[in-house]
């Protein structure tokens, strides 16, 4: 097994963060009153309100910003968007879905072998930090693509990029990086 054979490793994306705009202001008193599964934080200004297909929750601001979060794609993302949009617009709210932007992908990427982490720290020092006393992950940082990784000892590598194509091109440049520092099964 070496670092240049293809490896086929499974990228799962757990959530997806996209951002839009309704080009109106919205009542957020109406929405909650009137809306379905839905959660009206007074104190905050917003509401939340919940999707069932596809499985998303958006943070809905008086400003006609909305946040969805806990979609598994970036195709769903805006399926869930454009949904959430038309809910608003049966509403009674003049609402112009755009500005439509997916601004976080997390991602779950597990390796076929463990990882020594110090070792691992020590050969890619400026990028990689580890705080053993803190958290109990290697801090992995691509600045040209803005991702982040977490490495763990168990080889498991959470991934946060701006979008899905970064989190998939991240994980194929630390591969050869944490291939390296793997632990040689005895």
């Amino acid at each position: 097994m070496d670092a240049d054979s293809d490896v086929a490793l499974d990228i799962l994306i757990t959530n997806v963060v996209c951002v839009f705009r309704t080009r109106c202001h919205l009542n957020l008193r109406k929405i909650a009153l009137e809306g379905a599964n839905v959660i009206y934080k007074r104190d905050v200004g917003k509401v939340l309100m919940k999707l069932r297909k596809p499985r998303i929750t958006a943070t809905i601001w008086s400003s006609g910003k909305i946040i969805c979060t806990g979609a598994t794609s970036e195709e769903e993302a805006k399926f869930g968007a454009r949904r959430l949009a038309r809910s608003l617009q049966k509403l009674g709210f003049q609402v112009i879905f755009t500005d439509f932007k997916v601004v976080n992908v997390l991602a779950v990427c597990n390796m076929p072998f463990e990882i020594r982490l110090p070792e691992f720290t020590k050969n890619n020092r400026p990028h990689a930090s580890y705080e053993p006393e803190l958290h109990p992950a290697v801090c992995y940082r691509i600045k040209s693509l803005r991702a982040t990784l977490q490495i763990f000892s168990t080889g498991s590598i959470t991934v946060t990029g701006p979008n899905v194509k970064a989190v998939a091109t991240a994980v194929e440049q630390v591969y050869p990086f944490v291939f390296e520092s793997r632990k040689e099964i005895l």
